[in-house]
């Protein structure tokens, strides 16, 4: 034997023992896997006895089953899925779990429920039968989905685009026509969407129901204008959203559900406070503007549904778009996880409030440089807005700014008023009546030096508004300047001069208008940098609001 030999021979021997090491690890490895399974599957299949007693005993408690089948009866399964390729049916789901592995490595978890709707042909609560033969929804529930599905195939959108063939159709409908097309993530109706959630439970709405659009254009034309084809410039509404029953009105008939996110129509308004402008001489009757002597006023009107490109929406708040994702589903309680795992949808429909518009004299000078324009930008104020209360100055500003609109129509101008869904501040009502109470208590009383402090205790900032979106219904409008804006707010005026709209004079509140309980919160604003006439320098601590029991 040679020496060479001799030397390879202890390394063959320790080569054997690792490849047979390596044979029974592998054989160890495949019984644990078959171990592991096995315990699984039994653990599923104890859990979903356990389930499907639990919910066929409460079906006979509510008379949904007989009290003889609730530990007999077998239930339905609804299967869970993170994300599976999309079925239109049971049967078509069946076909896809025999044949088609799961996206992304999911499993083919399920959940065992009972489909109550189904049982007997009655709903838990006595209302309308479900949909369809078996239930109001078949068996399988898609928790989300990820780009590059089996059955997933949106409808191209080019954000920005002016030509809205190029731009496409904004499609978030879950109707069995588009579930497969849909190109954004939530739902149409902004806050709205979950009362339609509920009309489908209760059984008063075919979850398939599709809205017939005939004669519900426009009263008005609206645009094109040049910042519709800009990316930019209009980041949170649909530029299209009035007009898709005439742009879209192919993808209408070939069954695709899209829907409009903006109505334009005509309307009188009835203000008591333009019945008294007109006896005391500030406004007068005209026939076109304001009709009659009771203070009629006509209007044209728009609502819109916010629709957020989110990475023009991250732009705007200087955040990269995966942040706003991230925060938006988690500090939502897990809203929409397609935020998260569809980052190919770069568009949302978040479940907030719109905004209204009311144009008084024609829409067209809106954009035409050569009219005055008279702009108010309120944000909602329902305790003052609706209900009169003297806390504050909303409802003052707003007729204020109602009747300057008036002022600027009538002399061949054109006035506009935005209304924005944003209660409190964007805090919210409860938030905003727990802030008076905090004020109201307060040592040493209700002080405009605490103003804004009060509201950092209890929500951790003053003000959740971020007018960073606002202008952009002013672009939508096709507005290229300001004459007069009636508003004291910094955060508007930068808002929109930092979007390129100039503003030629701003105009606060008159004196004469301010309610008896608001003085606090004028004074706290303009000391916080609000506009004024006033420069004097104002003593916050002696700006004391009325007590509770106060008569003056």
């Amino acid at each position: 034997m040679s020496a060479a030999a001799a030397t390879d021979a202890p390394s063959q021997q320790l080569l054997a023992q690792l490849l047979q090491l390596v044979g029974e690890l592998k054989n160890e490895q495949k019984d644990l896997l078959g171990k592991v399974e096995n315990y699984q599957q039994e653990t599923k299949s104890s859990i979903h006895a356990i389930q499907e007693r639990m919910l066929l005993n409460s079906a006979a408690e509510a008379g949904l089953v007989p009290d003889d089948k609730a530990l007999t009866h077998r239930t339905r399964k609804y299967k869970v899925y993170a994300s599976d390729n999309i079925a239109d049916s049971d049967s078509e789901v069946e076909s896809f779990n025999s044949k088609s592995p799961r996206s992304h490595g999911v499993s083919n978890g399920s959940l065992s429920m009972s489909p109550l709707r189904g049982m007997a042909g009655t709903t838990p609560t006595g209302g309308k039968p479900g949909s369809t033969k078996n239930g109001l929804y078949n068996y399988r529930i898609v928790l989300t989905t990820y780009p590059g599905q089996v059955g997933i195939n949106p409808i191209p959108l080019t954000w920005g685009a002016a030509d809205p063939a190029l731009r496409g159709p904004i499609v978030a409908s879950r109707h069995p026509s588009s579930l497969r097309v849909r190109n954004a993530i939530g739902a149409h109706g902004g806050s709205y969407c979950v009362y339609r959630a509920l009309a489908i439970a209760s059984g008063d709405l075919e979850p398939s129901h599709r809205p017939d659009l005939h004669n519900t254009e426009p009263v008005v034309r609206i645009g094109p204008h040049p910042a519709w084809g800009s990316p930019d410039r209009i980041v949170s509404i649909d530029p299209f959203g009035h007009a898709v029953a005439d742009v879209f009105a192919k993808q209408l008939a070939d069954g695709v559900d899209v829907r409009p996110t903006i109505a334009i129509t005509k309307a009188h308004m009835k203000l008591i406070e333009m019945e008294d402008a007109i006896k005391k001489g500030r406004l007068a009757v005209d026939g076109k503007v304001v009709v009659n002597d009771a203070g009629d006023l006509m209007v044209t009107k728009g609502a819109v549904d916010p629709v957020w490109y989110l990475p023009g929406v991250a732009q705007r708040f200087g955040v990269d778009e995966a942040t706003l994702r991230r925060a938006l589903f988690e500090d939502t309680g897990g809203m929409y996880p397609e935020l998260i795992t569809r980052p190919d949808l770069k568009v949302f429909l978040p479940p907030i409030g719109g905004l209204s518009i009311y144009i008084f004299g024609k829409p067209e000078y809106l954009s035409d440089p050569s009219k005055s324009l008279t702009v108010r930008v309120h944000d909602e104020c329902n305790g003052s807005d609706v209900f009169g209360s003297d806390i504050c100055t909303c409802r003052p500003y707003l007729i204020y700014g109602i009747e300057e609109c008036v002022k600027a129509a009538q002399n061949d101008g054109v006035g506009l008023i935005v209304y924005f869904r944003k209660e409190g501040r964007a805090l919210g009502e409860v938030t905003k009546y727990l802030v008076y109470n905090a004020r109201k208590r307060a040592e040493g009383g209700d002080t405009a030096a605490a103003y804004f402090l009060r509201t950092e205790n209890i929500a951790g900032v003053k003000d959740m508004r971020f007018q960073a979106l606002m202008p952009d219904v002013l672009h939508w409008l096709g507005i290229t300047k300001i004459d007069r804006m009636i508003s004291m707010s910094n955060m508007k005026y930068d808002a929109i001069v930092g979007a390129g709209i100039p503003i030629h004079e701003r105009v606060p509140i008159p004196p004469d208008m301010l309610p008896p309980d608001s003085q606090v919160e004028i004074d706290a604003k303009v000391a916080a940098g609000y506009f004024s006439h006033n420069a004097a320098p104002i003593d916050l601590e002696a700006t004391r609001g009325r007590t509770w029991w106060a008569t003056g």
